[in-house]
């Protein structure tokens, strides 16, 4: 997670070891903002993606929040009355794809290159995300459907979007969620339940910390363990970027 600190406006660089294919900077986000503020945080980097020629990931949790995609119908895709009394927020993403459901056990991922070629960012991303759970013992696979998969469960779900000069991917990783929460707040259809295969959204997904017992103990270090894989560097995220998202939010 991104860690609170002193933020300077000359961002410092800092080596931090990485996977031997990549060079992007990890940016420390503060923590404890809502989700509609890292989704602006990926808008302003997208907007200074110049400054980092090899792209930006950084990792981030939220307090329980459902997002759903582009083109859906939230009507359709979250039961409301159960959101509201339980004080979940509702927030809709630029990039396409389904509904999400997001907690304090839920590792939000976001991966910004300067690239306009969606495709093949999004494949180069999937590929990572799987090598970086490999690396940890873990039998997983991308999908079709743009999911990572652990011994056939539903463990990452992901989407991105091209913007002029950048690609955004964001991604969840499913740690140590409230499946209980998640079934009752996102309410997809029986059809697309049924064109992967399963009756219910918790038959489908599960979580990867008890499959990490004995190696990561944390979700703060499973977000180490991405950061390290996807990045070398890793710089604060600058005082004046965080006063533009947040008189942007």
């Amino acid at each position: 997670m991104g860690t609170k600190g002193t933020h300077t406006d000359e961002p410092h660089e800092q080596q931090i070891g990485s996977s031997a294919n990549s060079r992007m900077t990890h940016i420390i986000a503060p923590t404890d903002r809502s989700l509609a503020w890292y989704l602006a945080m990926e808008q302003y980097l997208a907007g200074h993606i110049a400054t980092y020629p090899d792209g930006v990931f950084f990792t981030w949790v939220v307090d329980p929040t459902v997002i759903y995609g582009r083109h859906q119908v939230v009507e359709n895709e979250v039961n409301l009355d159960y959101c509201r009394t339980h004080g979940i927020q509702v927030v809709q993403r630029n990039s396409g794809g389904g509904c999400v459901y997001a907690d304090r056990g839920n590792l939000m991922l976001s991966y910004i290159v300067p690239q306009a070629h969606p495709e093949q960012v999004f494949k180069t991303f999937l590929d990572e995300v799987a090598a970086a759970l490999t690396s940890l013992g873990l039998n997983a696979v991308k999908t079709e459907h743009n999911d990572i998969l652990v011994d056939g469960s539903k463990v990452s779900g992901n989407a991105c979007y091209a913007l002029p000069d950048s690609t955004i991917v964001h991604g969840t990783m499913l740690y140590d969620v409230d499946f209980e929460a998640m079934t009752h707040a996102i309410t997809p259809s029986v059809q697309k339940l049924h064109k992967h295969g399963v009756e219910s959204v918790r038959q489908r997904v599960r979580n990867i910390r008890p499959l990490l017992e004995g190696s990561i103990d944390t979700i703060e270090a499973l977000a180490r363990h991405l950061e390290r894989h996807f990045c070398d560097t890793e710089q604060e995220l600058p005082t004046e970027a965080i006063q533009a998202i947040d008189l942007s939010v």
